[in-house]
Order: C-alpha cells, then sequence, then structure tokens
C-alpha cells in the first residue's frame, strides 16, 4: 500500500511554508509569462513550420498551428487549475504525488527527466548548429572535429558543452538574476518574429496559398502531430510555483497567457511564411531566413540564426530551471538523495541540482547525436500530461471541498479529452521510441526500489508511526489509592 500513499495537500502546503528547504517568492505574473514564453517559443517556430508545410498540411498549417495550439489549451487549462490548487515545486510530479500515489509520481518525475534534461540537450545541439552558422556567415570557420559529437565524426561538440555551462551559471546565481536574463532574451526573439512577420507581410503572395489544402483535411491534422510539440514548455510555468508571490492568481495567468500569446506569433508567422514561399520549397532547417532571403533581403540569415540563438538559449533556461525544482521536490519528498534539496542560504537557490543537471546536459550536448537526444524528449511529456489529467479528475472527485481559484471549464470533459489527445499522439510516436522509454522506465523503477522506496519520508514517517503504536509498552492505567479506614 505504500505505493499508492499520497501526499496530503496540507502536508505538501506546510512543507514549503515551514519546512528547512524554501525558495524565496519573488516572481509575478510579467516573470511567469516570460517564463513560459522562453520554453515555448524555440525550435518549433524556427524549424518545425517548414518541415510541416513542406510534407504534410501545405498552406493549410496555419490551421494546424489553431489545431495543436487548441489542444495544447486542453492540457494548459488542467495544469492551471492544478497549480493554483496546489501551488508547490515540482509540477506534474507533485500533482501526481497529491492525487495518484507515490509510485506513479515517481516514475512521472523520472519520465519528466527526458521532457527537461534531455530536451535541454537537445537544443545545445541545435544551438551548437545556429552558432556555427551564424560564425561561418561572418567568415570564422570552427573546426569540425570541436562541432560535431564523436558518432557524427567529430571529438567533441564544444559549443554546446559551453552555452549548457553558461546556463548552468545564470541558474545559479539566483531566481531573479535567471528572470531578468529569461526576459531580456524572449524580448530579442520575440522582437526577431514580429520584424519576421512585419517584413515578410509587404511580400507576401495569396497565389502561394493556392490549393490551400495540398494533402486534404487529414492533413492539417497530420501537421498538427508534428507541431504539437512546438507548444510544449507552458509546464514549465508550474515548476516555479514556490517562488511565486500570489501563486493562486498568477500561476494560472502565467500559463493560460504564455500558450495564447505563443499560438498568436505560431499562426502568424505560418500564415507571413507560406504567404511569402511556395509551401513545397519549404523543406529546409531554416525557413524563416529562407523566406526573407528569397525577398531580397540579405540580412535574413543573420537576423534569424540571432533570433534562433535567443529562442534556443531560453529554452535551456526554462527547462534547465524547471528540472532542478523537480528534483528539488523529489529529494525533499526523500525520494533523491537530500543533498539535492540543499537550498544555498545566500543565492536562495538549489545549487547542487543545477550543477548535476548542467554537467548531463553537457555530456549529452557534446556527446550524442540530436536524433536520438530529441526523440525521446516528447514521450516524456506526454505521460506528464496523461498523468496531470487524470490526477485532476481524481482531485475533483476526492477533495470536492479544496479552494480551486481557478477551475476548468467543462469538467470533466476537457481533462479527458486532454488525457485523449495526449495519449493518440503518444501512440502513434515510433516504436523503437517506445522500446527506449520501456527500458528508461526500468531503470527508473531499479532507482526507485534501490533507494527511493525504502527512504521516501510519506513511508519511513508511517512506519515510524506505526512501529511506536506497536511496539511501545502501554501506558499505565491511572491507580486510585485506597484510603486508609
Amino acid at each position: 500500500m505504500a505505493f499508492w500513499r499520497i501526499k496530503s495537500i496540507e502536508q505538501l502546503a506546510a512543507e514549503k511554508e515551514t519546512g528547512p528547504h524554501r525558495l524565496r517568492k519573488i516572481l509575478g505574473p510579467f516573470d511567469l509569462t516570460a517564463l513560459g514564453l522562453g520554453a515555448i517559443v524555440g525550435m518549433g517556430v524556427f524549424v518545425l513550420t517548414g518541415v510541416a508545410a513542406a510534407f504534410y498540411a501545405g498552406p493549410g498549417v496555419i490551421l494546424s498551428f489553431v489545431v495543436a495550439g487548441l489542444a495544447s489549451g486542453l492540457a494548459a487549462l488542467v495544469y492551471a487549475e492544478m497549480a493554483a490548487a496546489i501551488p508547490v515545486a515540482g509540477s506534474a510530479y507533485t500533482f501526481t504525488y497529491a492525487t495518484l500515489g507515490e509510485l506513479l509520481a515517481w516514475l512521472v518525475g523520472w519520465n519528466l527527466v527526458l521532457e527537461y534534461v534531455v530536451a535541454a540537450g537537445a537544443v545545445s545541439i541545435g544551438w551548437s548548429g545556429y552558432f556555427v552558422n551564424l560564425l561561418q556567415s561572418a567568415g570564422v570557420n570552427l573546426p569540425p572535429a570541436f562541432t560535431t559529437s564523436p558518432f557524427a565524426g567529430g571529438l567533441i561538440n564544444l559549443p554546446a558543452l559551453l552555452i549548457a555551462g553558461l546556463v548552468t551559471v545564470l541558474i545559479i546565481s539566483g531566481t531573479q538574476h535567471s528572470a531578468v536574463a529569461n526576459k531580456i532574451i524572449v524580448a530579442l526573439k520575440v522582437g526577431v518574429l514580429l520584424l519576421f512577420i512585419f517584413l515578410g507581410a509587404r511580400y507576401v503572395d495569396p497565389a502561394n496559398w493556392q490549393p490551400f489544402l495540398p494533402f486534404g483535411v487529414a492533413g492539417i491534422f497530420h501537421g498538427a502531430a508534428i507541431i504539437f510539440f512546438a507548444f510544449i514548455g507552458f509546464d514549465a510555468v508550474s515548476t516555479a510555483a514556490e517562488e511565486v508571490k500570489n501563486p493562486r492568481r498568477d500561476l494560472p495567468l502565467g500559463i493560460i497567457l504564455s500558450l495564447s500569446l505563443a499560438t498568436l506569433l505560431y499562426i502568424s508567422v505560418a500564415t507571413v511564411l507560406t504567404g511569402v514561399v511556395r509551401y513545397s520549397a519549404l523543406n529546409t532547417p531554416s525557413p524563416m531566413a529562407f523566406a526573407l532571403l528569397s525577398t531580397g533581403l540579405r540580412w535574413g540569415s543573420a537576423l534569424t540564426a540571432i533570433g534562433a540563438l535567443a529562442g534556443l538559449t531560453s529554452v535551456m533556461l526554462v527547462t534547465m530551471y524547471g528540472q532542478s525544482r523537480i528534483f528539488f521536490a523529489m529529494a525533499r519528498d526523500g525520494l533523491l538523495p537530500p543533498i539535492f534539496s540543499w537550498v544555498h542560504p545566500r543565492l536562495h537557490t538549489p545549487v547542487i541540482d543545477s550543477l548535476f543537471i548542467g554537467a548531463v546536459v553537457a555530456v549529452i550536448g557534446a556527446l550524442f547525436p540530436i536524433n536520438i537526444v530529441a526523440e525521446l524528449a516528447n514521450i516524456g511529456t506526454l505521460t506528464a500530461f496523461m498523468a496531470v489529467s487524470s490526477g485532476l479528475l481524481v482531485l475533483r472527485r476526492t477533495r470536492p471541498d479544496l479552494p480551486r481559484p481557478f477551475k476548468v471549464p467543462g469538467a470533466p470533459w476537457i481533462p479527458l479529452a486532454s488525457f485523449g489527445a495526449a495519449l493518440y499522439l503518444a501512440v502513434n510516436l515510433p516504436a523503437l521510441t517506445w522500446l527506449r522509454f520501456v527500458l528508461w522506465v526500468a531503470l527508473g523503477l531499479v532507482v526507485y526500489f534501490a533507494y527511493g522506496y525504502r527512504h521516501s519520508n510519506l513511508r519511513t514517517g508511517g512506519e515510524k508511526e506505526e512501529a511506536l503504536r506497536r511496539f511501545a509498552p502501554p501506558l499505565p492505567s491511572p491507580v486510585r489509592k485506597r484510603e486508609d479506614k
């Protein structure tokens, strides 16, 4: 039964406010919205838009973004209610611990490593590619041996290693510094996207939108399945719950606003992109730069490279930050060694967490190819979506009295739809991805039974109480003194 023990929301709240491991409350709604945009707007808009248009949806990719945005919005609504009701660090891991039990919470936390750490490693490899291209456009050529993984014939991907180190330093320096850096980077990349929309709109040719659905209506949904992962990242907002000044109000606001703004940007970029260039010509890793170059704007390549570098840097910053807070929550619960819950007394950040995560991301980026790394990130995210959607349904039944500053409209249908959308996308992932996922889960179970199960605060605390009740000597019954006659 220890596997299915839940951690009460009251206990989570008490640990957050009175426990020895506490984080500073310094984030507001603008910080959270920037945090969400920092995680969402990245490789998806700079790369996947062209691929989805060329092979799956044509100009109908505009509608694909609408469909994918709606599907992501379902999960965002679920996360918004859970984050407002349970404003504690850990995101999907904590939500699952409070609703579905310890074992499933561990597996969700373990799989979030795929979403955050592995994804950050993949992004660092992409960052390295854009950085090398930018240097080449300036006439600087780095040796291929130091920009390519050993699997691709090189020695080490040095730019990927260096950006992982730089982001780690930013995260360790303090949440306030990370938030300021993230807002600057987000402003830069959003500015580049808005500039692309403004410049490209003057060269839109409506003839490029004909036929609008060259792959049929089904192409809209195939395109949506491809670009769905361009929306992933809003859930990183909920990992910052304990550092928010007014979490019950600001967390739902940050989640919904960041996803809404990203969706508007995506739809606008897709509209201009497919209007400037024929969809069949967009099979390129840098479709926005290609579109601007086709109009005669020769500086378009450098502009897009700068925007992409900013976008990828912010994605790494937010995902590595989010993973450090998940490890922090798991260590505080006893499922990871206590050193991961240690907060630096001056910086007020979990330093050991950040160093460990930075080292892993650096190794992944420096030594592995992007195709192997990227495949694993998607399925970890989808399992988290399914767990949180299920947890919301359970929480509605078990705790109807719980204060909910934000409530998902149309429950239980929207949480069920969110679960179904995530399951549909997971089932359609390649078989090899599922094999690697099964092996990852098996390794997670080994780690849990070797350490987490034995050291869980919830379990050991319960066993201690039971032992006291079972083996403590009975209290002496009160003895009435006999009065001498």
